[in-house]
Order: C-alpha cells, then structure tokens, then sequence
C-alpha cells in the first residue's frame, strides 16, 4: 500500500463515518459506540448523528427503540450507546474516584433499593424516592438533587442496574444480570481499545493515547494499565507517518483505496458526531478550530450555543445554529472563509439538508 497523504486520510475518516443510510440496528452496529448528550438544539446530539446514518430516520428513535435493542447505555469514554457484548467486558467495576466509596449505610440503602426494583422488574426514579424518601443530598457538581436518583446513578455505574429506558427523556431502570469477570483483562481492554478506534479512526497518535486513556472512565479498574494498552495498541494496528505525524486505523483498511469518495451531499453534523468529535483530528483536516460553545458564556461564544460544522464536497466550510420557532425551523449560517461559497450548486444543497432536518424533527422548512 502506497503512503497514504492527509487528504487521503480526510477522505478514509469521511467514507467509514459517513456511510450509506441503512437501518438502526446496522447503523449501531457500525458506529459501534454513540456519545449521548441532552442538550436539545434543535435535537439531541444522538438524534443528529443517527439522521446521517439511518434511513428516514426521526428524531427520538433511539429513545423510542432502545428496549428491543441490543444496547446498554452507560458511560465508555464517555456517555453513550455501546454494544451489550461491548459493555459487559467493562464490568464488574469500582469507582476509583476520590470520595466515591459508599459507606456501609450507602450499601444498605442500596440494597433496599435493589430489592424494591426486583419486586416491580423496571422503575421510574419518582417510585423510588416517593417509597424510600431519601431527601436530597449533594451532587457531583456541588447542587442538590434527590438522594434517590444520585443512589440509582450510583448502582448503574456500578453495573447492578441497567437503563431499562426512558419516560419523557428519564432514564427508567431494571436489575442487570452480573455477568463474569473477564478471563482475560488484557484482552478484554484491547477489546474495548479497538471498539473505539474503530469509531474515531483515522487517528493521530495523540488522539489514539487519548481515547485508549479514556476507557478508564468505562473501566476505572483498568486505569493503570490503559497505558499498556497504548502501546499494545500501536504495535498492531497498520500506521504511517504523515507531514510528521503518526496515524493509526483498523486492521484491514486502506486509507489510499479509491473507494474513498466525496459526494455532494451537504451535512450539518452534531458537535460529537464521530466526523467532529477529536478536535485534534478536525483542525488538522480542515485547518480551523471548533469549539463546543454551549457552556461558553454568550458575550464570548464565537460560532453560536450550539453550532453545528458544515461539511460539503469533504471540506469543513462552516457551521450553522439551528433552532425551531412557531413550527418551523430557523438556519443561521458562518463561514470560515467570512462568505458563503460562491459557487451556484452551494445554496441548493444548504437548502436540501435543512429540508432534510426539518423533516427529522417534524417541522416546516424554512
């Protein structure tokens, strides 16, 4: 294989994200992991990266299908849907953090909890803090919020529970069987190792140390052998060197293969879509920084709350905020170049692809 040039690995990371619409099932499986988040703007960022990647698919979907899917939604390196058969090599696990142990009285609390579930099989949060009445207690972040659900929280990371689903966007939960240890530790975090390059690949070897580092937030057991890991990592997967840098993807993959694509398809992709999610990566392909603004103050955001990259002819031309108001969605566009492409095929397909949102979120196009 010839060595392959950046825009050839721009091409490769744009043809194995962006492949053709298929079904759900088929599109999680590919993926292989989806980041969740539940900012809404205008729809979840999950929502937004499946409308690329599934056929006539509808905003909550997801949320809608997640019972009869083979998918666990929990933290990987970050949070997400992974694989069932993925998910389970992460566990059993112990947070490691600093002050996340539980007390004896945290334990027996929690089996009390336990054991109600097991009665009723899937339960709301409401149901449990309305029996147990836990009060409220201090959250991660330094508010206050109902004990219940922070002790709910707790026993899914963990393992004990699972999320059984979602009853308007709060997550429900049901026992989760407790499989085994795995065998093989090593090969289990190798496992998981590839699971994520393959979502994110083509990657930098800066971007590779960093997703494999992050598994220690799915697996905090195995956070002192992530490095290992690394270099595990780097020893079988196929690699080169590019204007300096070394890069990495998948065993079986050609990043040089002339099946690698643009089309003229013009896609407003969430922040952490797979395409835009390593901001290292994204910079290097298209020689801009992006930023997530939402938890930016408004006097200092740049590109918008919640702006979403602009990727037409595999180019990175801008962004666009996109909102709905009265039943109808509103674009607001930005350009690197400070201007809107020039050429006449540019506005058809802007107006293509907010057609196309519009009717992923059952409202009227602008």
């Amino acid at each position: 294989m010839k060595a392959p040039t950046l825009p050839d690995l721009r091409r490769h990371a744009l043809a194995r994200s962006l492949f053709k619409p298929t079904t759900l099932p088929k599109a999680l499986k590919r993926l292989g992991f989806l980041q969740a988040d539940p900012i809404r703007a205008p729809a979840r960022a999950q929502d937004l990266t499946l409308r690329h990647r599934v056929q006539g698919y509808q905003a909550g979907d997801l949320e809608r299908r997640y019972a009869r899917l083979k998918l666990e939604e929990d933290f990987f390196i970050n949070y997400g849907f992974m694989p069932a058969e993925a998910h389970a090599l992460m566990h059993p696990r112990e947070p490691r953090t600093a002050g996340t142990a539980w007390t004896a009285a945290r334990w027996k609390q929690a089996e009390a909890v336990l054991d109600f579930i097991r009665e009723r099989g899937v339960v709301h949060p409401r149901e449990v803090d309305a029996h147990f009445q836990h009060g409220k207690s201090q959250n991660w972040f330094g508010g206050n919020s109902n004990a219940s659900t922070q002790l709910l929280d707790g026993l899914h990371y963990r393992g004990l529970l699972r999320v059984a689903g979602r009853d308007s966007g709060v997550r429900t939960y049901a026992l989760r069987p407790q499989p085994a240890a795995p065998a093989d530790a090593d090969a289990a975090l190798d496992a998981l190792a590839d699971l994520v390059i393959g979502v994110y690949a083509p990657l930098p070897e800066l971007s590779l140390n960093m997703v494999i580092g992050r598994l220690r937030y799915g697996a905090p057991h195995w956070a002192d052998a992530c490095r290992a890991a690394q270099v595990r990592a780097k020893a079988r997967l196929p690699g080169a060197t590019v204007d300096g840098v070394r890069w990495f993807w998948p065993a079986g993959e050609n990043p040089c293969s002339a099946r690698h694509r643009t089309d003229e398809t013009l896609r407003l992709l969430a922040p952490f879509d797979p395409v835009v999610w390593d901001r290292r990566r994204f910079e290097a392909f298209w020689g801009w920084a992006y930023r997530f603004e939402a938890y930016t103050p408004a006097r200092k955001r740049v590109r918008g709350y919640y702006a979403l990259p602009m990727l037409w002819r595999g180019e990175a031309i801008g962004w666009a905020n996109a909102a709905v108001n009265d039943g109808r969605l509103r674009v607001q566009t930005g350009f690197v170049a400070g201007r809107a492409p020039r050429d006449t095929a540019f506005r058809p397909a802007l107006e293509a692809e907010a057609a196309r949102m519009a009717a992923f979120l059952g409202v009227l196009p602008p």
